[in-house]
């Protein structure tokens, strides 16, 4: 049986210019642990060791999600290319998911999507839950992005889904409850009913969604979506839109609890449950508690449950992982280090 300290990590943010990320978080509502700062990939890699991670897919920190131009593509470009570097530095402890220049670019989002998946070898491709400001802001399944998904599709990728952090019309209500805390988990909803209720989800269907967060709020609203979104007139049936959301992968970055993990494991099956931890962005002692202790003890007893969750499912969503001839029992990698 798969050792079940042994874990692959599919939420995992690096800082190119940690200090700067981390007061941008400050302005949102979020305090970076300092205990992560400043970011060095041998923060992430002691972080591993002690929560048990072989290895982490990076996610990207947007470059932007209001403008667009050739600056923004060369820092895409920019930040790729590290996490490339990252992934040839420590064999077999990283992979990582592509950054696309803001997504109204549709040039240099598919000359993005090729050059990192065929040149670099990226695992997959970020993307926030909607681009731009205001009115003019439009979520992943606007009708302007489809050869982005349609491009997604053909190759079978797999995306990576993350709220973006939009602040509501309203403040928000407390310090304790900032934009990252009280808005993402809903813009990571919103954007997932949108792929849903617009036929996008259904229409291109071989691209493997992640959401994060296990969906925010997804798994809680989505019986609400089935019903009023087809009274008002969207043309799936209630239990297709179910069955689209259904069809997403879930992580459980800061969100593994008994409640939330009985509310998704009677929404999906174990094989689409991933493991997560949104580090750096929060400080170890969390992501034990709501990422490691909690569904240890959920799925106690039900150890091929907690294997799929922790391990199994990521090798079989990121084959790349498993082509290493040094694999750890099951197919993932040894450490070099």
């Amino acid at each position: 049986m798969v050792p079940q300290n042994i874990r692959i990590d599919v939420h995992h943010h690096f800082f190119l210019d940690a200090q700067k990320k981390a007061k941008k978080n400050l302005e949102v509502g979020w305090r970076t642990p300092d205990e992560n700062l400043p970011w060095r990939p041998q923060t992430s890699l002691a972080a591993m060791d002690k929560l048990g991670v072989q290895t982490a897919i990076l996610s990207p920190p947007p470059i932007s999600s209001t403008s667009y131009g050739a600056e923004n593509r060369a820092q895409v470009r920019q930040q790729n290319i590290y996490s490339s570097q990252l992934c040839a530095a420590y064999p077999n402890r990283f992979g990582f998911l592509a950054g696309l220049p803001f997504l109204d670019d549709i040039k240099g989002s598919l000359e993005e999507i090729a050059f990192s998946l065929d040149v670099l070898g990226a695992d997959g491709v970020a993307l926030l839950s909607s681009y731009g400001d205001g009115n003019s802001a439009k979520y992943v399944a606007d009708d302007l992005y489809d050869p982005i998904w349609k491009e997604l599709d053909r190759r079978h990728a797999v995306v990576f889904l993350h709220g973006a952090q939009t602040p509501s019309s309203t403040p928000y209500p407390h310090p304790w409850l900032g934009i990252p805390i009280s808005e993402v988990p809903n813009e990571t909803y919103k954007a997932a009913a949108h792929l849903v209720v617009s036929g996008k989800k259904r229409r291109f269907h071989n691209v493997n969604i992640i959401l994060t967060h296990l969906g925010g709020s997804t798994p809680f609203l989505a019986p609400r979506v089935a019903a009023l979104s087809h009274y008002m007139g969207c043309p799936l049936t209630p239990d297709e839109i179910i069955e689209d959301f259904k069809s997403f992968y879930y992580e459980t970055a800061l969100s593994a609890h008994e409640t939330t993990l009985t509310a998704m494991t009677t929404l999906v099956p174990s094989d689409r449950l991933l493991f997560g931890t949104d580090f750096p962005g929060t400080c170890r002692s969390c992501a034990v508690h709501y990422t490691i202790d909690k569904p240890g003890k959920y799925f106690a007893g039900r150890p091929l449950d907690l294997a799929n969750i922790m391990r199994d499912n990521a090798l079989r969503l990121f084959p790349n992982l498993g082509k290493s001839k040094d694999q750890y029992p099951g197919g993932g990698h040894q450490t070099n280090d």
